[in-house]
């Protein structure tokens, strides 16, 4: 655009163009908003003939469901909303607004964005664009869908539970989890729930892209404290990156976990990037003492995660969750046990473990102060098939012909959510299926920049995003 070889109206059309004929069988836009973008996208080719040249000017992007935008619905795929509608657009809505975003609509989510795909009663399923007997994951996994059909350039989504990576992994674009609190997320609340500025424990919102540097460039429209609080006395200054080479990165690879086995083709993507840091000169280290312990990390993730989300359950389901965790024998610490007990936590296990929560930040810290980005699986497999049972205790993943507990694979994601760590999502090759494999990439916290150039750099060396047929 910035040479006049296209315009945003072009680029528009040929985006919606696309979502009519292929959305069909990927449904990942279910709330298209095509005359306001054409609109926009007018309003932004006038602004460049005058001069102008803001971020994201005229760029196509799109938007997950869960958060407000004026005009539209906003329902987190439960029924008894679907009509409502928010007077206001949220925090992050307006900033893209402002850098000049041209918005096509809105992605599709899960029930309550409470599942690791993307289906509920008022939009219906979304496919994985590689293959549409599988999810494209959860809950941005409308958004993940949208960036590999071509929907768009960019979009943002959330994270509490691997929410960005965990999609981006399926299908095979990048998304980066921003360093917790680093961008305000007024206005992806709860339909009929006042966009008040709370920072939720866990949740962040971040960028979506087909490519890493896009990714950059996305985050920095989106970082930034709310203005309603911090944001009227701090500015936000990110660190820059601390290497711009891959030979001066000093790298932590992660392939094994102690609570879940790693399938096979996740693997050999973790030992591509391996090899891709090696061949570029990059120290590489397998194990490290400095490492927090990744099971008791993951049983916190579990209490602190599940804490939240069940905090207003009604008083009879409270009672109900309360009954079956007193009966579990106290040397059961399962990942499953975890979940109950965290369900129930009380408000003083709770500062409990927020203070466990802490010794392990301070553990990162160490060892960031060794390392410059840590790699791991986002999730033990590739995008799974459908599975639309509705008692999730029930679903199972296959990991190379066993079966697991469907929650568990959520282990890779709180490695970097627990303790608030910024983290980027890489397309790293592809199963012998075809399926797209993903890696994350950990940085130092508020050190987005690290992971973030990182991801360039073996977007260079290995190939990145690639079109599914």
């Amino acid at each position: 655009m910035r040479a006049g070889e296209v315009t945003s109206g072009e680029l528009t059309d040929e985006a919606i163009a696309r979502i009519e004929r292929d959305d069909k069988t990927i449904n990942a836009i279910c709330v298209p908003d095509f005359d306001r973008a054409r609109a926009a996208a007018r309003d932004a080719d006038q602004a460049r003939a005058r001069g102008e040249d803001r971020p994201l000017l005229g760029i196509p992007v799109t938007v997950k469901e869960s958060y407000d935008i004026a005009g539209l619905p906003t329902t987190w795929g439960m029924p008894m909303y679907r009509d409502f509608v928010p007077a206001e657009d949220a925090v992050q809505v307006s900033r893209l607004r402002a850098a000049g975003a041209v918005v096509l609509g809105k992605t599709n989510v899960p029930l309550g964005l409470q599942d690791i795909q993307s289906f509920n009663e008022i939009y219906g399923t979304t496919n994985n664009p590689w293959d549409h007997a599988r999810t494209p994951g959860g809950s941005s996994g409308g958004s993940a869908a949208a960036l590999a059909a071509g929907f768009g350039a960019l979009s943002i989504g959330s994270d509490i539970a691997g929410s960005l990576r965990t999609p981006a992994h399926f299908c095979g674009v990048y998304a980066h989890k921003p360093t917790l609190g680093l961008a305000a997320t007024r206005g992806m609340v709860p339909p009929a729930t006042p966009a008040l500025p709370v920072d939720l424990d866990l949740a962040v919102v971040g960028p979506m892209a087909r490519t890493a540097r896009d990714l950059t460039l996305l985050l920095d429209v989106m970082a930034g404290p709310d203005p309603l609080t911090l944001g009227m006395a701090y500015d936000l200054t990110l660190p820059p990156a601390r290497h711009e080479r891959l030979h001066d990165f000093r790298v932590l690879v992660l392939d094994e976990h102690p609570l879940i086995p790693t399938g096979s083709a996740v693997r050999a993507g973790v030992n591509r990037v391996a090899d891709a840091l090696v061949d570029g000169g990059a120290r590489v280290e397998r194990h490290t003492p400095l490492l927090p312990d990744l099971a008791e990390a993951a049983m916190l993730y579990r209490q602190l995660l599940f804490s939240g989300s069940v905090a207003r359950f009604p008083v009879e389901a409270d009672e109900q969750l309360r009954t079956r965790a007193a009966g579990l024998s106290a040397d059961d610490q399962s990942l499953d046990a975890a979940l109950l007990r965290g369900m129930v936590l009380s408000h003083r296990d709770w500062i409990e473990a927020n203070n466990h929560r802490e010794l392990h930040r301070h553990g990162w810290r160490r060892l960031f102060a060794e390392f410059d980005a840590v790699v791991s699986p986002i999730t033990p497999t590739p995008a799974f098939p459908h599975d639309h049972n509705p008692d999730p205790r029930e679903r199972r993943i296959d990991i190379d012909g066993v079966e697991y507990p469907y929650f568990d694979q959520l282990v890779w994601a709180g490695l970097a959510t627990m303790p608030g760590l910024p983290a980027t999502a890489i397309p790293a090759g592809r199963s012998p299926e075809g399926l797209p494999v993903g890696v994350q990439l950990i940085g130092p916290m508020f050190e987005d920049r690290t992971p973030l150039r990182l991801a360039e750099l073996l977007e260079q060396k290995i190939g990145g995003f690639q079109a599914p047929r």
